[in-house]
Formats: structure tokens, C-alpha cells, sequence
């Protein structure tokens, strides 16, 4: 549900001469720059020093407090499941809010503070979407969205501005017919386009300044998630991964576009990579990335019948299950043990494999997992 994203807008425009303090905006704007390419690579403690710098160097800008809330986001973004910075987050863009509402009193066309007041107002709105609070998501996003258009008519060269537009117009047309539950929220907003709202992401994504990685990243997921144009993701996949290797969801999100063709030999590639870095510790290739990748590797042993290999990385995806799984047995834990039972039957050690159909049974059905584990508890799964 969290592509509630209707209005759920990144802005990284910054205006340099705005404000009257005798800054070095070239300066300035390097810092910033690099400071979000430290977000992108999953240098999120180095990207933390950068922006303290900012904050240091330009205390009345809201450029560092804003992009210093955006590492605790990504955190966040790596491991959705995890609510403990939660509130540090909302603090941080109540700070940026702050700020820029003291600037706006003093001038209330000043872009820069519009940019970064809706920004956070999106970012806020798209965690409480993901925490499924709409109401109050539906609340910051028109807040966001107006002045997203405000700050268009003060400046309407800004390049960076049509990515909260672009994500306004798709979102809006494609959301309300995939999810129903956000359709009465619809009322507060205008009218989407969904083809209007993908040249404008693609305009930004070729020719952005700031918000060029960001706009890539949207057209990588919404082609793989509601266009199902897996050829198209990957185009921007590839993008985004030239220049951000090491960065694990725009890696996943690869890597599922073979999924989703059924071609695991591919995705077997990518993923497998995501293990080795999971193994290796590198920055944000958490346990969540690492079940992820063993499931997927599995799943392309099982498929070429290759059954010892394929209960090695399903035992590994097991474990992290286990370990994930706090509140309910994932999809991942469900068919992992059925698919284990399985290829014990097929390594001839069928007591491995009662145990593995039992379990199912004591776990959630999930699409006809129950009455396969039934089926092969009564006669031994032979491929």
C-alpha cells in the first residue's frame, strides 16, 4: 500500500542566491550533491557528516536538515518493517517544516522553502501511508501537492519540480484503481493521468539536476509493479545500477523483473550477488536482502532439478525467515518449508520431509500450500 505515493513527493531543486547571508552557493550545492550520492551508494554515515556539514556551513538554508532526514529514510526504506525510527524521522522534518515556515513568514515566494516544506510534508505523508494511517497521509500529501503547484508558478523553469508532478499524475490515475481503500481520499485531489505523468518522470529522469537517480528509481519500480513492462525497468535498472552498484533495491528490483518473466537462470545472477554482499556485510545488505537472495537462488536449483543445492540457499532463506518474522509467517517462510518437504522426498529422506508437510499445515494457508502438504504427506512428492 505504500504507493499511496499520489503526493508522496522527493524534492532535491536548490536555488542558490536566494537568501541574503553571503554564502558560497557553488560550495554549497557540491556538498549537497555528493551528499546525495553518499544516500544512493548506502554511505548513509558518511552522507550524515556531509549534511551536518551543510547544516553547519548554511544554518538558515533547509537543504542539510531536509536531506539529513532523507539517510534516516533510506535506513528505514532498507528494513520497512522496523518502527524504531519512526518518530526520529517525523522530528527531523518537523524541524525542516519549521525552518522553512520561518522563512516563508518573512517571504512567502521563496522557493527554496516551498520545495523543502512539501518535500517533507511528502516524505512524512508516505511513511504514515506505509503505516497505513491515510488519513493523515491524505492530509500532508494535499498540503505537499499545493505547494508543489505554488512553487511551479513562482519558477516554472524548474526541471525538478515535474517529478512531483510526474508522480502526482500517475499515482493518481493508477492508485485508486489498484487499491479501492484510497479512493474517497481521491476527493481532495485533482484528476491523475497516468501517460502525462510517465513523460514527465522520464523528462526528469534524462534531464534532472537533482532529482535525475530519483525519477530513475520511480520509472524502475512503477514499470515493474503496476505496468508489468519488465523490458522497461531494466532499462532503468541498468541505469541506476551504473552508477549506484552497490545500492540493494535498485538491485532487487532488477533482479524481480526476471522473476516475474519466470527466467530464475537471470535472476539467479543479480541475486547472487545480493548474497555475496549480504555475506560480505557491505552497507545495506541486511538479513531481509539476504533471505530475499537465497530464496531466489533456491528456487532456480529446484527449477533446474537440482535438488541438494536447492535445499542448501531454502534452508538459509528458512533461518532468516525465522528470524524476520515477527508478527506472521511470510510468503517466503510458507513456501520454503513446503518446497523443502519436497526436496527431501526427492533426496529420499522422507522423515526430513513429513516433518517440513506438517509444519505447513501449522502455518497459514498461502495459495494451495495446505492441500499440497496433505497430498504429499499421504504419497512422497516425486518430480
Amino acid at each position: 500500500m505504500m504507493r499511496i505515493k499520489i503526493i508522496l513527493i522527493l524534492f532535491f531543486f536548490i536555488t542558490a542566491g536566494v537568501f541574503s547571508q553571503n554564502y558560497n552557493w557553488v560550495k554549497h550545492d557540491s556538498l549537497v550533491k555528493a551528499g546525495i550520492n553518499q544516500i544512493y551508494s548506502i554511505q548513509l554515515d558518511q552522507a550524515d557528516k556531509t549534511f551536518d556539514r551543510v547544516v553547519k556551513e548554511y544554518p538558515t538554508h533547509p537543504s542539510g536538515k531536509f536531506f539529513k532526514a532523507m539517510t534516516t529514510w533510506w535506513r528505514i526504506l532498507l528494513d520497512l518493517e522496523n518502527e524504531s525510527m519512526d518518530d526520529k524521522f517525523y522530528d527531523q522534518l518537523e524541524e525542516v517544516i519549521d525552518l522553512c515556515d520561518d522563512i516563508l513568514d518573512n517571504n512567502e515566494k521563496n522557493v527554496d522553502a516551498m520545495f523543502f516544506k512539501g518535500g517533507s510534508l511528502g516524505f512524512r505523508g508516505q511513511l504514515l501511508a506505509i503505516r497505513e494511517s491515510w488519513f493523515k497521509a491524505a492530509l500532508d500529501g494535499k498540503e505537499g501537492l499545493n505547494l508543489v503547484f505554488k512553487s511551479y508558478e513562482v519558477n516554472p523553469k524548474n526541471i525538478d519540480v515535474q517529478l512531483g508532478f510526474g508522480i502526482y499524475h500517475y499515482y493518481a490515475d493508477v492508485i485508486p484503481q489498484k487499491y479501492p481503500v484510497v479512493k474517497p481520499f481521491m476527493i481532495f485531489f485533482p484528476k491523475g493521468d497516468k501517460e502525462k505523468g510517465l513523460k514527465e518522470l522520464e523528462y526528469v529522469a534524462l534531464n534532472g539536476r537533482y532529482t535525475l537517480i530519483e525519477s530513475r528509481h520511480f520509472l524502475q519500480k512503477l514499470n515493474f509493479q503496476f505496468e508489468e513492462n519488465m523490458e522497461e525497468s531494466r532499462r532503468w535498472g541498468k541505469a541506476l545500477l551504473r552508477e549506484f552498484p552497490n545500492n540493494p533495491n535498485f538491485q532487487k528490483y532488477y533482479g524481480l523483473t526476471y522473476v516475474k518473466e519466470n527466467n530464475y537462470p537471470e535472476a539467479a545472477k543479480t541475486f547472487r550477488e545480493i548474497f555475496l554482499k549480504a555475506e560480505k556485510g557491505f552497507p545495506g545488505y541486511n538479513k531481509r536482502y539476504k533471505r530475499e537472495a537465497s530464496y531466489y537462488i533456491g528456487m532456480d536449483f529446484k527449477q533446474k532439478n537440482i535438488a541438494d543445492s536447492a535445499a542448501y540457499y531454502f534452508e538459509k532463506s528458512e533461518k532468516l525467515s525465522r528470524e524476520i518474522d515477527k508478527k506472521e509467517a511470510s510468503g517466503f517462510l510458507i513456501n520454503t518449508v513446503l518446497y523443502l518437504g519436497m526436496l527431501y522426498d526427492q533426496l529420499n529422506q522422507r522423515d526430513k520431509a513429513i516433518k517440513y508437510y506438517n509444519e505447513v499445515l501449522q502455518l497459514k494457508e498461502r495459495n494451495d500450500s495446505h492441500d499440497l502438504a496433505r497430498r504429499y504427506l499421504k504419497t512422497p512428492y516425486l518430480r
